[in-house]
């Protein structure tokens, strides 16, 4: 074949993809085209670059590392040519603006750390490279992970592709935005009470929490520590797997982190047999559930049980109480973790301050974003004297009666069925004003974290004017591979149909 008939081929291939003739969804297709020379990675990042700067009305990158990703794809093609890639050679890759990259910006979304340059690397991000993805930049995210919506970013509010009037979902807005449009393969996102997934099933994309402890936090920017978990965004299953499986594992730089054996995810997604899954009643009788999502949860758990599986409904009475509780315990952690943004030891100084008082007063008052203050005070409040024992004693209480219950569910049951969010992705603006109604939106995520289990979010829908909609499998705890498997099952099912 001449070397023109080959430049012709590889160019139609390229544009094949650009125009959504042909998208990538799975690493392993990537590698087969790289190995087949089909294409080159130093073309697909091209591809990724260019569709960037096309879609760049959708906010979802802070920073692209252009240069590097197109440094790096030229040294793992050829590892993947000469057969010693690593296990992620070839994925193109964003991450977060909460986790560190040395050498790179991080701001978490916030003025507050605008232009800081991180000293050192995450464990996740390490071991990425360590695998040889190809990391193509920070992406958007609401200011220190606090939000629904990805409206509370420093860096302006991030949009849904599929409506551009509509919100990606948060905090993770512009990693699930990223991989929906194609600027990448997957993302790295952060999971306090429902991050990954629920701009997952606003996006249409695969998002995964894993169970508390089973990734490292070592250099991810906190909100709340002892929910805080990163977790895959993806197209496909079997991507969520295997990243799932390199990031995973115990790391000495942070002591929640699990010494629990990590599985190879990626080789046990074949799933057979029969499963008992657990529906709650109370999520379909919520107030606020939209009808479309109704119908569809209704939908799916017949297509369980005609696919000859138990689907039972099983009482969860707590279900009013996660919202309230994850949010006092999410602020009061969020209190003590953003203490240390004073204007003294590293980011935003006001240019006002005149003293040590004021360099507080002022660096934080004008470094933090409107929700972000707003979640300080009331986290300081419910740990002050004399309302400790009201709100933040009792929210553990609960916490401890949430996790029970749920494990209880879990004893008899392989997995717990519910929809992941109330509604499709609604408008930018519509939920601003009105911060009680955006937190209730988080009502079918927080259960997880609560817990401490995994939890996965796939598309399973759409609404009739074609917003994507969500479901979501909670599993046991450190059950990921059971979890994935069967997620990707349940996948086909309802896609097929």
């Amino acid at each position: 074949m001449s070397d023109v008939l080959l430049l012709i081929m590889v160019s139609f291939h390229i544009n094949q993809y650009f125009h959504g003739m042909e998208q990538y969804s799975t690493l392993s297709s990537v590698q087969e085209d790289v190995k087949a020379g089909k294409i080159s990675l130093t073309e697909l990042v091209k591809c990724y670059l260019q569709r960037i700067e096309e879609k760049k009305h959708l906010n979802a990158f802070i920073e692209v590392y252009a240069d590097e990703a197109l440094e790096q794809a030229a040294v793992i093609n050829s590892k993947i040519l000469n057969g010693i890639g690593g296990k992620l050679a070839g994925m193109v890759i964003g991450i977060k603006d909460l986790i560190c990259y040395k050498g790179h910006n991080i701001s978490a979304g916030s003025k507050i750390l605008e232009n800081y340059r991180s000293i050192f690397s995450s464990t996740v991000v390490e071991r990425l490279i360590a695998e040889d993805a190809i990391i193509i930049g920070r992406q958007n995210c609401d200011e220190f992970a606090m939000g629904g919506s990805n409206e509370n970013s420093h860096f302006g509010p991030v949009k849904n592709d599929a409506d551009n009037t509509r919100v990606p979902g948060g905090s993770s807005g512009g990693s699930a935005v990223a991989v929906q449009a194609g600027l990448c393969l997957a993302s790295l996102g952060t999971d306090t009470g429902g991050s990954v997934r629920q701009p997952a099933a606003f996006c249409g994309v695969i998002g995964l929490k894993p169970t508390y402890g089973r990734v490292s936090r070592h250099g991810i920017v906190a909100y709340a520590s002892s929910f805080d978990q990163v977790g895959p965004i993806t197209r496909s299953v079997e991507d969520a797997a295997l990243l799932l499986e390199v990031i995973a594992g115990h790391d000495d730089f942070d002591s929640t982190s699990s010494s629990e054996p990590v599985p190879a995810y990626s080789q046990k997604l074949s799933f057979s047999g029969k499963k008992r899954i657990a529906y709650l009643p109370e999520t379909l009788a919520s107030e606020g559930l939209d009808p479309e999502v109704k119908v569809l949860t209704e939908k799916v758990i017949r297509q369980l049980e005609e696919e000859g599986h138990s689907v039972e409904p099983i009482s969860f009475p707590y279900l009013d109480y996660v919202v309230p509780t994850y949010y006092i315990l999410t602020m009061a952690e969020a209190s003590s973790n953003l203490a240390r943004y004073d204007g003294v030891h590293y980011g935003y100084r006001s240019a006002n301050a005149t003293d040590l008082e004021s360099t507080y007063k002022k660096s934080r008052s004008e470094g933090f974003g409107a929700e972000v203050k707003r979640r300080i005070m009331l986290g300081t409040f419910v740990l002050s004297a004399g309302h400790y024992d009201a709100f933040y004693g009792k929210a553990q209480r609960v916490r401890r009666l949430i996790r029970e219950k749920t494990e209880e569910i879990l004893e008899n049951h392989d997995f717990i069925l519910l929809p992941t969010t109330p509604g499709p992705a609604f408008g930018i603006g519509e939920k601003t004003d009105d911060p009680v109604t955006m937190y209730l939106a988080d009502i079918f995520t927080v259960q997880a974290p609560l817990a401490g289990v995994p939890a996965i979010s796939f598309p399973a829908g759409e609404t009739e004017t074609g917003l994507p909609l969500g479901m979501q499998l909670i599993g046991k705890r450190f059950g990921e591979a059971e979890l994935l498997s069967f997620s990707k099952y349940v996948f086909n099912v309802t896609n097929s149909k």
